[in-house]
């Protein structure tokens, strides 16, 4: 999924400016964080009823576009 960014928003009305799922106040971080705890999509789905699956792929592919970025502006090793 390459245009994740009709499916994330910003607004500063919602959630202080956060990136959410579209139409939810649903920010992309508790998506990613619900994937990097173990959670599955369904349990997440079942969790959020506002989301859908697009929600979550698009927040997978936020977070691939970052990591490439990263790339380009390594983190400092520690």
């Amino acid at each position: 999924m390459g245009d994740w960014q009709q499916f994330l928003n910003r607004d500063p009305q919602i959630c202080g400016g956060e990136l959410c799922a579209t139409g939810t106040r649903i920010p992309v971080t508790v998506i990613l964080d619900s994937l990097g705890e173990g959670s599955t999509a369904e349990a997440i789905l079942t969790s959020y009823p506002s989301l859908r699956p697009e929600h979550i792929q698009a927040s997978l592919a936020y977070a691939a576009e970052l990591a490439h970025e990263e790339r380009l502006l390594p983190l400092r090793a520690s």
